[in-house]
């Protein structure tokens, strides 16, 4: 193992090292949160394929093909889905609008009376997302040193936090384009065909499984159903997908290089279920379908090539962590903490060192969070289903639609919020019912409310309009609170 480990630590080391260089180009707010929206078309689709793919989408992709075979790929299908959406549909207008969160967003399009709301529901929506992507880190760990839980996540997770608190997202982006040669070389080129070929090819494959694992729709229609409003409509509206559309250099790289990303998450997807459908070949009776990833990794795998398939499925998990985790810091001090204590001038200086304080200090909270927590499913549909029951309906509905209002934005967020909330505690965290339902009502009180207030002034929307047209107008000034 000590080549495989020479591999780890040698990559380790690469991602402080760019951390270090990042920093040195992260001198103003820009350059901190969005890279100064300067990446070009292979860097903006390298990192945005990096940050949709983190380790539920390796670790759990090929868990659900040692599960259900190639259907087992529709989660990460229905990731690769929404960010094609995104990329075609909105994904030009957002970059257009010029501004660091999705709040702000909501702030230009309903009059600056809906960020404060939006801002705390996206603030837990990312806090768990980074949580459940720290946890990770403990499986990776212990297959690598056999490491003690606690100690793997402080160890992944303080090194996701150091270079993401020293250069931003300059720092994130080099890491993260790093991250998606790695998993693209260890998952795709080398791990991909050796399962395959372990297993016997092809042929052996379905000779050796019931028929249902080459069944496309094996998974269930309502899985599916439910993959897509969950993980596809998610795609559209996270904070942490959208900071990286802030960072496209044009809107056209936006939505071209998202194409691009999205095609690669669907390729990605088909990979994870073959791999998981190839490990059930070879280990028919695992007692955890996560554990498809790891085994076959360990067993199967000529030294080296073990190293980097175990350093790409560390890139997926940091690259969701580092994304997640400036999204966070971003929310936090942008949306929550600048709106509670009023906003006040900033020299470039002083912004850029007050987010990496708010970095650090969720990165610590995340570790800590990430420690105390075992149910990493239950986290992460927590997080899911409070950003698609309570902020969908009004992010859509303010591109879309021009009679939405504030007050029917504001209404939809907190009552679509509560009612995926209250659902979750009747039917179950896990069940589906909380989505849908909490989906439908935030829908239904954002057309009555907005139809029953006054529409948007003029104003408003006309400078939401130019905004969305890419014309130069002046910073909108903050909402009296």
């Amino acid at each position: 193992m000590a080549v495989d480990y020479t591999v780890i630590v040698v990559y380790l080391a690469g991602m402080l090292a760019m951390g270090w260089w990042g920093m040195r180009r992260a001198r103003s707010k820009s350059e901190f949160l969005v890279a100064g929206r300067r990446l070009g078309p292979t860097m903006y689709s390298g990192t945005m394929a990096a940050i949709v793919l983190g380790g539920a989408s390796t670790i759990g992709g090929v868990g659900l093909g040692y599960q259900y075979g190639l259907s087992g790929a529709w989660m990460v299908f229905t990731i690769g889905l929404g960010l094609l959406a995104l990329s075609v549909f909105f994904s030009a207008r957002i970059a257009r609008l010029k501004v660091y969160t999705v709040s702000e967003m909501l702030d230009l399009r309903y009059g600056g009376r809906a960020g404060l709301i939006s801002g705390v529901v996206m603030w837990a929506y990312t806090l768990m997302l980074a949580v459940t992507s720290t946890i990770a880190y403990a499986t990776i760990f212990d297959v690598l040193f056999d490491m003690n839980r606690t100690l793997a996540i402080v160890l992944g997770g303080s090194i996701v936090v150091a270079y993401s608190t020293l250069g931003g997202m300059w720092s994130i982006t080099l890491t993260d384009m790093v991250q998606f040669v790695v998993k693209t070389v260890g998952v795709l080129l080398l791990l991909l065909p050796i399962a395959v070929v372990k297993a016997g090819g092809f042929s052996e494959m379905k000779a050796k499984l019931p028929t249902e694992y080459f069944d496309p729709l094996g998974i269930g229609g309502e899985t599916i159903f439910t993959y897509v409003l969950i993980y596809t409509f998610g795609m559209l509206i996270g904070q942490d997908i959208w900071q990286r559309v802030f960072t496209a250099r044009s809107d056209t790289t936006a939505k071209w290089g998202g194409t691009v990303a999205g095609t690669y998450c669907l390729a990605y997807a088909l990979a994870g279920a073959v791999i998981g459908t190839a490990a059930k070949v070879l280990y028919p009776n695992l007692a955890n379908a996560d554990d498809a990833f790891a085994t076959i990794v360990k067993d199967e795998l000529p030294v080296g090539v073990r190293g980097l398939v175990l350093a790409a499925a560390l890139a997926a998990v940091m690259s969701t962590s580092s994304g997640a985790l400036i999204a966070c810091a971003t929310v936090a001090n942008n949306d929550i903490w600048s709106r509670l204590r009023g906003r006040t001038p900033e020299g470039e200086h002083d912004e850029v060192r007050g987010n990496r304080a708010f970095i650090l200090v969720m990165g610590i909270a995340v570790i800590a969070t990430a420690i105390a927590l075992n149910n990493v499913v239950e986290a992460l549909t927590v997080a899911y289903n409070l950003l698609v029951g309570g902020l969908l309906v009004p992010i859509l509905g303010g591109l879309l639609w021009k009679r939405g209002t504030a007050q029917g934005a504001l209404a939809s967020v907190a009552v679509g919020g509560l009612a995926v909330i209250g659902l979750m505690a009747g039917y179950g965290i896990l069940a589906n019912e909380p989505v849908y339902y909490g989906l439908l009502a935030s829908l239904v009180v954002y057309v009555a409310v907005s139809l029953a207030t006054p529409a948007t002034d003029t104003a408003v929307l006309a400078a939401w309009r130019d905004r969305l047209a890419g014309r130069e107008v002046p910073e909108p000034v903050p909402a009296p609170r």
